[in-house]
């Protein structure tokens, strides 16, 4: 059983490094998407301004950048064993923001968002699937079965 349960954590690091690696090779185009979905409070106006002068580049662009990193490094986590409970949990929730901003399927016809619905439940499946890393987290609990009580 463990060596499902590794081969299985290994597929699911491999799509958030593939992805990951996606944006960071193409972060032009990553970030003309994000620019699309993303909208900056007044508030932050001031300081996003002095982001940008310092670094040479767009909000988007950063935010293409960081998301970019995040995925490859949680996947290698991941992949890895080393963090694992804490990095599916922090990816889960990356997850869920990810989905709920950029697949707005409530606001589209009907007729056209079939691929909408289908990517967000896409990634759904994939945070099920981190749950299960979550839970089972680096290796098998030697003591007592996790659902002895069930």
């Amino acid at each position: 059983m463990p060596a499902l349960i590794t081969f299985g954590r290994i597929l699911v690091a491999a799509l958030f490094i593939y992805v990951g690696a996606a944006k960071l090779f193409a972060i032009e185009a990553t970030a003309e998407f994000i620019a699309g979905k993303l909208t900056i409070p007044d508030q932050l106006g001031p300081y996003v301004t002095q982001v940008q002068t310092m670094s040479g580049m767009t909000v988007p662009q950063l935010l293409a950048i960081g998301a970019g990193a995040f995925e490859i490094i949680a996947g290698l986590m991941i992949a890895v064993n080393f963090a694992v409970r804490f990095f599916a949990v922090i990816l889960m929730f990356y997850i869920a923001a990810s989905t709920f901003y950029y697949f707005d399927f409530w606001n589209q016809a009907p007729r056209d968002n079939a691929r909408t619905v289908v990517d967000a439940l896409k990634n759904l499946a994939i945070i099920g699937a981190l749950f299960i890393i979550a839970g089972y987290g680096r290796g098998p609990r030697k003591t007592k079965p996790a659902y002895a009580d069930v």
